[in-house]
């Protein structure tokens, strides 16, 4: 692990550590009792809906967490604080985030996972952290940047995640 300023970057080795990460992301965020927003970025199959799937089961949830290609967004309401899982791989234009509501979903008291960012690019409202993921050797790499003040605030207090931990 190292730590550069507003950015830290993990290794993960697998789809474990990768759900691991969303996990202690949805501890942090849950005993803070606000709201996070989160870009992931990486290209396909690199984990942005593993990492997903951790944060809403450390939540909660306990049925199957899938990414919502089609839908483009999945709503888990029931979840404290809510959470809703975007992926904004197949949007056309980002104006059609309008007629879906998109605003309402950014309300300061929920979890806003948002997969394809730059899809939505002028609509979306800034992050708190971005998530991007690459492959490196046999597993992924991690590089968590801040984009906010409460992004910083989480971002020092992630516990190591990696396989020296």
């Amino acid at each position: 692990m190292s730590i550069f300023g507003n950015e830290r970057r993990l290794f993960l080795e697998g789809e474990e550590e990768t759900e691991k990460l969303g996990s202690e992301l949805a501890r942090l965020v849950k005993e803070s009792g606000e709201g996070l927003t989160i870009f992931l970025e990486g290209d396909l199959g690199m984990g942005k809906t593993t990492l997903s799937r951790g944060v809403i089961r450390a939540l909660g949830h306990e049925g199957a967490v899938k990414s919502p290609t089609y839908t483009l967004v999945e709503p888990y309401e029931d979840l404290v604080p809510p959470t809703y899982h975007f992926d904004l791989y197949r949007l056309g234009d980002p104006e059609e985030l309008e007629y879906m509501g998109i605003r309402d979903y950014f309300n300061g008291q929920s979890i806003c996972l948002i997969e394809w960012p730059e899809r939505g690019e002028g609509l979306l409202p800034s992050p708190d952290l971005e998530v991007h993921l690459e492959h490196q050797g046999d597993g992924r790499s991690a590089v968590i940047r801040v984009r906010s003040e409460f992004g910083a605030s989480l971002l020092n207090e992630l516990e190591l995640i990696g396989p020296e931990h």
